[in-house]
């Protein structure tokens, strides 16, 4: 239904073709060249899930100190609210300068920008595991590894799934605009900017609508990954 009312309203209402391209344009780009998106769309699938888990891995580590000291917390949450309200543009020249372009700069962008969402997840997770588990565990002598990883990890998960669905979508756009940027060629960014260079709308609209398939498949995947993780949490459980 959304197809068909994009197809009509661009065609009734005769939308400028450099507003707007009707779905039918867009669809006949992707069918001459199916192959190259294909490949851009696993670079760019590439940039967004090694960010992703880099991210990940280190706000496991951060967030179990931060959430182990409300000092730190506080003394932290300023920094993380900064990485996240400054735009990219305004500092990835400088991460590109310094990396020297490439793959490793859209890690380092995608991994950045995710960072403080794991993060806040990881400590409200950690924290959310509840009061007498923890003073169970303490009556049977447990260790702090074992507790972690037993208690406050599980209890975590739930907010850092939900922090994932959010992270998916920043980390794609931030792989999108990093490829664009980054001294390479590779990507559905680097298509686009191409695109945009040579005021190619119908090549610069199949990217963005393959970017937006490639996040409906990776948020599809976090889905089922969350099911499987969480079977055995109430928020899985059908009525």
């Amino acid at each position: 239904v959304f197809v068909v009312a994009w197809e009509a309203l661009v065609r009734l209402l005769d939308v400028p073709p450099f507003i707007l391209r009707a779905p039918s344009q867009i669809a006949r780009a992707l069918a001459d060249s199916p192959d190259v998106y294909l490949d851009a769309a696993l670079v760019t699938a590439r940039h967004t899930l090694v960010g992703l888990t880099i991210s990940l891995l280190a706000a496991v580590v951060v967030g179990g100190v931060l959430a182990a000291s409300r000092l730190l917390e506080e003394a932290a949450q300023p920094v993380l609210v900064l990485i996240l309200v400054t735009p990219w543009v305004a500092y990835f020249t400088s991460i590109v300068i310094w990396l020297d372009g490439g793959d490793a700069s859209a890690y380092f962008l995608v991994a950045f920008v995710t960072f403080p969402g794991f993060t806040f997840a990881m400590v409200a997770g950690f924290r959310s595991a509840d009061a007498n588990a923890r003073e169970l565990f303490t009556s049977v002598d447990a260790g702090r590894w074992e507790v972690l990883w037993r208690l406050r990890m599980p209890s975590a998960l739930p907010t850092l799934f939900a922090a994932a669905r959010f992270n998916v979508g920043l980390g794609l756009a931030a792989a999108y605009f990093a490829e664009g940027g980054n001294l390479t060629n590779d990507g559905l960014g680097a298509i686009g900017v191409r695109a945009i260079n040579f005021n190619d709308g119908d090549v610069l609209w199949a990217a963005i609508v393959t970017t937006a398939l490639l996040g409906v498949a990776l948020l599809m995947m976090l889905t089922v990954a969350e099911r499987l993780v969480l079977s055995w949490h109430v928020s899985q459980r059908s009525a």
